[in-house]
This record gives structure tokens, C-alpha cells and sequence, in this order.
């Protein structure tokens, strides 16, 4: 299993539509083979903050994934671009409940 985790800092007042100009992708993203988990959310404490969580099945299917966003054209609107990002991959070696 493989993990992506990362943030992306905006300028709050874009935050929202940052999230919503991902949807698609979203959707896209959940429906390719090996996505377990694809998610743009809101921090609920940082208002110009949004935080990306992915879970893949391996890195081949990452590896896919990835393949097939750089040929798709970027969401974004005009003027809603990060700040700054920070975006790292996690090699899981086993899961258990909590």
C-alpha cells in the first residue's frame, strides 16, 4: 500500500474554490484502478489551508494514476494558485485496526 499526504496553503478567501475546482478530479481519481482512498478536504483550524490524503493499493497503480494526470489539463481557475505545497509518499508495510 502506498499513502500520499501533502498540504497546499492559500490565501483563505480561495480556499473553497480550490477544493471545488477538484472535484472532478476527485471522482476521476477514485474511480481508477488501485485508488482506495482520493481527498481534497478543508482544514478546520487552518482557514488557508487545504490537506490532500491518497491510498493506493501499490505503487503501480500510483504510478498509473499519476501518468494519467499529466496528460489530463490542470483545474484551476484564474488566480487560484498555492502559496506554497508540500506533498510526501508514505511505503506502508502492513495496516491494523485501531
Amino acid at each position: 500500500m502506498v499513502i500520499v499526504g501533502g498540504t497546499f496553503e492559500l490565501d483563505p478567501a480561495l480556499r473553497d474554490k480550490f477544493i471545488e475546482s477538484r472535484v472532478d478530479m476527485m471522482r476521476t481519481s477514485r474511480g481508477e484502478p488501485g485508488c482506495i482512498e482520493y481527498t481534497f478536504g478543508a482544514d478546520p483550524l487552518d482557514p488557508g489551508r487545504v490537506i490532500l490524503f491518497e491510498k493506493w493499493e501499490d505503487q503501480a497503480a500510483l504510478d498509473a494514476h499519476i501518468a494519467a494526470q499529466r496528460a489530463a489539463p490542470r483545474p484551476s481557475e484564474p488566480g487560484i494558485r498555492p502559496i506554497s505545497s508540500s506533498i510526501m509518499l508514505y511505503d506502508v508495510v502492513g495496516e491494523r485496526s485501531l
